[in-house]
């Protein structure tokens, strides 16, 4: 992709995430007597999804299952709001911290002493501030929702450790933000249920729509599931 197609692609989402934010706080200044406030947090299992992820299963299958890709489990927490545009129906916008990354492990084991084996273990943990803004509807407490996202990737580090006989050999973190696109845009969708006393839970299920490759030539993108708690005010 050439220079000047990068900065376009970084302007243009630039220009969505304003007017997402624009947006966000005309709905507010227009329902300020109806608008509610909450805050939620929870557990996220993430990976990548598209050709890294693919590259990744063939080197598994030529490794005979010495090696093994698995999502990262983090958290995420932060607050949102809930706005009233119908009976029954309402936009969510928020803004939360969100840990994802990816995980890659592999264990060797010589023949004849197999209690003699080497693990190795690398992991891509990335740092997002995520703005969702979601279509709620509420039915007797059962709600279902779903709305574009965008993030921005604020930190992203490649930690690798090994060990042989239980000691650790390896140990090293490395700052790959470089390497990946600062921006993401996503579609979340899932389901919760509202209590009477302002707690609530949920599940949902994020599906990245762009390239995380800074240079945009692999076809590789987030994916996550997340279930969390909130409380609204």
């Amino acid at each position: 992709m050439k220079a000047t197609e990068k900065s376009a692609l970084k302007i243009n989402m630039k220009s969505k995430f304003l007017l997402i934010i624009t947006l966000f706080f005309s709905s507010v200044a227009f329902s300020q007597n109806v608008v509610t406030y909450g805050v939620r947090a929870g557990i996220i299992s993430s990976g990548i999804r598209g050709d890294a992820s693919d590259n990744l299963n063939q080197l598994i299958d030529k490794t005979n299952g010495y090696l093994q890709t698995s999502n990262r489990t983090g958290f995420f927490a932060g607050a949102n709001a809930n706005i009233p545009i119908a009976t029954n129906f309402s936009i969510e916008p928020g803004l939360y911290y969100t840990q994802k990354g990816y995980d890659l492990t592999g264990k060797f084991d010589l023949k004849g002493i197999e209690f003699l084996g080497a693990a190795a273990k690398a992991g891509l943990q990335t740092q997002y501030i995520d703005l969702p803004v979601l279509l709620k509807a509420n039915l007797n407490g059962f709600q279902i929702f779903a709305g574009p996202q965008v993030s921005y990737l604020a930190q992203a580090n490649l930690k690798t450790t090994a060990g042989i006989l239980g000691i650790n050999i390896l140990n090293k973190t490395m700052d790959v933000s470089s390497q990946f696109n600062r921006w993401d845009l996503a579609v979340t969708a899932g389901i919760g249920y509202q209590f009477t006393n302002g707690i609530n839970i949920m599940a949902s299920y994020d599906y990245g729509l762009m390239k995380v490759d800074a240079n945009q030539n692999v076809n590789a993108f987030n994916r996550a599931i997340k279930v969390g708690i909130g409380v609204n005010f």
